[in-house]
């Protein structure tokens, strides 16, 4: 007899009561033998009891007849037992980790995880809850087998790239369709406070997406907001706080002022010996004044009749660094001194955010209000994000046969965008990332007085920064005249205000048993107002008197859905059936105004304007309708099927080639339901699952507004009216239509495995799919003489095709310790099958993109570098020679990159990485949790663009900043090396070539958070059910070949001149009433 069983004796002697039937004592614990507090004890579906602080309760009596009693607890699987014959029972519970009867969010409804013959990956509230971000996009990096996101833009408030299962295009939109509890969302994701997200699901196959016709071709993000739940009010309250700064450090540029002027000594030096011809010491002569003229500012004091350097090279010792600007009479006017470009640039700024939220409700009705305010700080001045939103959702039963409902969201958004800091913008005068890394470190950026303190402008009182114009010092930079970062970001304003509203509104009706009709009707409102103003007084818009615009961006799209689902069931049989129709219409207007010489600086509006006063419109309208279907049949629970269909038809596309069918069809098999597998009880699940399917998809536009903007019409000729004093001039084509284009069409094919182990223990699946794109949307390029530069075409196929491997584990799992490892892993191989014929000899060329058929659509057509001739230092390329005589060719290295890019350029092959994916573990025990997640790739290759910027050696880049590796350039005392020598008279060493390809691999260390969860003793007497304390870091750590890079930039290159990502540490509390 165990302890537990006389300790339930004893109490049954001391109560003196004969027990019988009529009374019940019990215990319940688990397979440790820790007592569970706060099991429900059920009598059918009514709890009659909750366990005490050591896992006994007690019923003084229980119904005539009632032979068993359940007991439940979250996370454990429920127990039915018998009530034995002395009244007593001891229950003991096991911990429930397999989660097969999870619903996921899928195509208009839910399934349940064991059934569902697609592929989705699903990524719930908790796992949000842990990072700090200001929308969802930048979550899933490294979460979800299968979905992979790039960013080359970390500006507080702007989202990620995302990509499901590769590249379904060359030129046509790939990212997947956002639907925000039910309705296809049009809005900024940022907008969304991940807050009130409750789950979100990624549907990847044809199965899971085809539902969704022209706008799924390229996966699915279904965003489920969260719903109030039956029970008593729950109030919640979270703050965090805390510190933004740069995830990215630099590069490793050079930056001592000494160094600097040292390897420009010798790369001038070395241009008049081995391209001048001159004498080592005539060369050394010229080689002194020739510093400054190249900086275009002394950088260096030196004593009266010294050289900054002697005739051997060498620094002279006595030089101060500094220069002091005097007048004709010899009075100090200004000191130039350098400046940390990279320290006066970037800050640390603050990041802080507020949610509160109420939900409740009973067996009619459910409520969920939530509000959030976020202000998310940029890591440049002028830059970030505020936030404001509120959700309401409400679902009422209002009869047994009707059910009415809303969800209704509002956010009010400022962001703080300053401009030209994206690669999109290149090497921009404005652009901050760019000039901290290629600004080299003799220059001032403010301007001093002869005492050294800042110079201020005498009649506004604004900081005078020294742009390199020689306007305020006599001094003018060879390097990026014009420009000072800090100063136009001090003194210009770019904002995006942006209010949006959706909508939700829905009854279901059930007028029989099984069958549910659904009206449901989607709005978005999404008005954003841009604003700029460029400063009169500084910049290079200070020669027209300083600069405002003014724009307005109206977007309203209205969603209609009717839906009419049946359920049934018989025998060992059940199915269901969904009929529905859809309409999506979508209106767009802008409205811009802008002018020059402002009447006060810093102000945006275009009537504080004088001169050149412009305004344009436009609008734009796109409608999608579709007819579709869908069967699911499944036996036993066992063997499943799924059958849907869907005609959709596009306004971008001729009424003759408007409408286009698209279908899916797949299955599976639960093997461990099966009698032969009885013997292994620790399999939960083992499900073989296979799709096909056929998927469309219209998005002609590729991602820039004025392409976008045509491609609503794309199968029109579209023209630019001309025209001045009531006279129309013959219109301007500008846009080439194309009555032939058609849909792209995807057929996807899936089949995989799901698993589940000893009770959940390890679970996950594997998953090959296939994917195969034909009459792929393109913009093919024209000759500018025919007025317009593409025009909309179907031009060829391409595959994408891999495997995703997604593991969960439950290491260790009782009442005081819980500890799940997860992992995921995604190989993706692309391959474009069939061009355009135009194309099929030579393939695609758009700047060093090759795209051709037979191969990768990224790969790189490039000069290929041979290294440093040891004799001459000089780069080497590989060219291919042809013999006069007999026509043979053969590869030789050449120094000429010039021959070598017009006769032996090739293709590089495939840049993908091998492998991306992520793992994370959560530790939770005695009340703390400790959550690490991380992403990485591994096998592939990116141009390092930012790399070859600071490997320059041209005299006409003097003043730009160096890689430190330029310390080491070939001499004649260090032969062996990789870099060449340090010419300025070399114009080739730095030519675009396999040179500054560099692997892609990497590891993110993501998200780190630390939290406690105080006792429940110590809260209740503040009225609370629970409070939490943690610490949160993001995106703490990049691991990469090289320091400054970042390959989640890009699946081609990485660069110097974007926002970089952004690292966030804060402290937070969560409160729940």
């Amino acid at each position: 007899m165990n302890k537990k069983s006389v300790t339930l004796g004893v109490a049954l002697l001391m109560s003196g009561v004969a027990m019988a039937q009529t009374a019940v004592l019990g215990h319940v614990s688990d397979s440790e033998g820790t007592p569970i507090v706060n099991a429900a004890v059920r009598i059918g579906t009514r709890t009659v009891a909750l366990t005490d602080g050591k896992g006994n309760f007690s019923l003084a009596k229980v119904p005539a007849g009632t032979k068993t009693l359940t007991v439940a607890y979250v996370g454990m699987k429920p127990r039915t037992m018998e009530i034995s014959k002395n009244g007593t029972m001891n229950v003991v519970l096991e911990w429930d980790d397999s989660n097969l009867n999870e619903a996921i969010v899928v195509a208009y409804g839910t399934a349940k995880k064991a059934s569902f013959t697609g592929s989705a990956a699903t990524m719930s509230a908790q796992k949000l809850e842990n990072r700090q971000v200001s929308d969802v996009s930048r979550a899933l990096n490294g979460t979800v087998a299968g979905v992979q996101t790039t960013s080359n833009n970390g500006q507080p408030g702007t989202s990620a790239t995302i990509r499901v299962r590769g590249f379904g295009s060359i030129n046509a939109t790939m990212s997947p369709l956002i639907v925000l509890d039910g309705v296809p969302y049009d809005g900024d994701i940022s907008s969304i406070n991940p807050n009130d997200i409750e789950n979100v699901s990624v549907l990847k196959d044809a199965a899971s997406a085809a539902l969704y016709g022209a706008r799924g071709a390229n996966g699915v993000m279904l965003i489920t907001t969260k719903k109030g739940k039956s029970g008593d009010a729950k109030v919640q309250f979270e703050g965090r706080w805390g510190v933004n700064s740069r995830e990215i450090p630099n590069y490793d540029v050079v930056r001592d002022a000494k160094d600097y002027v040292t390897h420009l000594y010798h790369s001038l030096y070395n241009q008049d010996i081995y391209n001048n011809g001159l004498s080592a010491e005539r060369a050394a002569q010229r080689t002194n004044p020739r510093i400054q003229k190249a900086l275009g500012y002394p950088v260096f004091s030196t004593p009266e009749g010294e050289l900054l350097f002697d005739a051997n090279g060498n620094f002279n010792p006595r030089a101060t660094l500094g220069y002091m600007v005097r007048d004709k009479q010899g009075n100090p006017l200004n000191l130039l001194r350098p400046d940390n470009w990279e320290k006066e640039i970037f800050r640390q700024n603050t990041r802080q955010e507020y949610n509160l939220s109420v939900s409740g409700g009973n067996e009619r009705f459910n409520y969920y209000w939530g509000s959030g305010y976020l202000n998310d700080e940029g890591i440049i001045d002028n830059s970030g994000y505020k936030r404001y939103s509120t959700r309401l959702n409400a679902d009422y039963l209002a009869k047994s046969w009707l059910k009415i409902g809303a969800n209704l969201g509002y956010s009010y958004a400022q962001s703080a965008y300053p401009e030209n800091q994206t690669n999109a913008d290149g090497t921009s005068s404005g652009n901050a990332f760019y000039m901290a890394n290629s600004m080299a470190p003799v220059y001032p950026m403010y301007v001093r007085n002869p005492d050294g303190s800042f110079t201020h402008h005498p009649t506004t009182g604004q900081q005078i920064f020294d742009y390199g114009d020689g306007q305020v010092v006599p001094y003018k930079r060879n390097f990026m005249s014009l420009s000072n970062p800090v100063g136009d970001l001090t003194n210009n304003l770019h904002e995006f205000l942006t209010d949006l509203f959706t909508g939700r509104w829905y009854a279901n009706v059930m007028p029989l048993k099984g069958l549910t009709l659904t009206a449901s009707l989607g709005l978005t409102v999404d008005n954003t107002r841009e604003h700029s103003s460029r400063s009169s007084l500084v910049g290079q818009s200070a020669n027209s008197g300083g600069e405002a615009e003014q724009r307005l961006l109206q977007m309203r799209s209205l969603n209609q859905q009717y839906l009419a689902t049946y359920k049934t069931s018989w025998g060992l049989h059940s199915a269901d059936f969904l009929l529905g129709f859809e309409r999506y219409d979508r209106h767009t207007e802008e409205l811009s105004a802008n002018g020059q010489y402002l009447y006060r600086d810093g102000v945006w509006a275009v009537n504080n304007t004088i001169n050149q006063r412009k305004g344009y419109g436009k609008y734009s309208e796109y409608i999608t309708a579709g007819f579709f279907g869908r069967v699911n049949y499944d036996w036993a629970e066992k063997y499943f099927a799924s059958f849907s269909f869907r005609r959709d038809g596009s306004s971008r596309f001729h009424p003759d080639h408007r409408w286009g069918n698209f279908w899916s069809l797949s299955g599976a098999w639960d093997v461990a339901k099966e009698s032969f597998m009885k013997p292994y009880r620790w399999v939960d699940l083992l499900k073989v699952k296979a799709s096909f399917g056929q998927q469309g998809n219209d998005a002609i536009g590729d991602g820039t507004p004025l392409n976008d903007y045509y491609a609503d019409y794309a199968y029109i000729d579209q023209y630019k009216v001309t025209g001045a004093n009531s006279m129309l001039a013959d219109a301007t084509l500008v846009y080439k239509g194309n009555k032939d284009l058609t849909w792209e069409k995807s057929n996807s094919f899936n089949v995989g495995v799901d698993f589940s182990l000893w009770n959940g223990k390890l679970a996950g699946s594997v998953e090959y799919f296939n994917r195969q794109t034909r009459d792929m949307l393109y913009n093919k390029p024209v000759a500018l003489s025919n007025g317009y530069a593409t025009m909309p075409m179907n031009i060829g196929s391409m595959r994408n095709s891999g495997v995703e491997i997604d593991l969960n584990s439950v290491v260790l799992h009782n009442s005081r310790l819980k500890w799940t490892v997860a992992a995921n892993a995604t190989f993706l191989n692309n391959k474009i099958l069939k061009l355009h014929p135009d194309f099929a000899k030579d393939g695609i060329k758009n700047g060093s993109r090759l795209y051709q058929e037979g191969q990768n659509m990224f790969q790189l057509n490039l000069v290929e570098y041979g290294g440093v001739d040891p004799v001459t230092g000089m780069a080497m390329y590989w060219t291919v020679n042809k013999d006069s005589k007999t026509g043979a060719t053969s590869r030789v290295l050449t120094d000429n990159w010039d021959d070598a890019y017009a006769n032996a350029r090739h293709a590089m092959g495939n840049l993908l990485p091998t492998v991306t994916g992520g793992f994370s573990s959560t530790l939770e025990a005695f009340g703390f949790d400790l959550s690490v997640s991380a992403s990485f790739q591994l096998g592939g290759k990116v141009m390092d663009e930012g790399y070859q910027d600071l490997m320059h050696v041209k005299s006409e880049n003097a003043g730009q900043n160096w890689h430190k590796d330029i310390a080491r350039a070939w001499t004649p005392q260090n032969q062996h090396t990789d870099v060449p020598r340090l010419d300025a008279g070399d114009s080739n060493a730095d030519a675009t070539s396999t040179r500054w390809l560099v692997s892609s691999d990497y590891l993110s260390l993501n998200n780190v958070t630390l939290g406690y969860t105080l006792p429940r003793h110590l809260v209740r007497h503040a009225k609370l059910a629970s409070a939490r304390l943690y610490a949160a870091a993001d995106n703490l750590a990049l691991f990469a070949a090289r320091q400054g890079i970042d390959p989640r930039q890009s699946q081609t290159a990485v660069y110097a001149n974007s926002y970089t990502a952004v690292r966030t540490v804060s402290f937070g509390v969560k409160l729940t009433f």
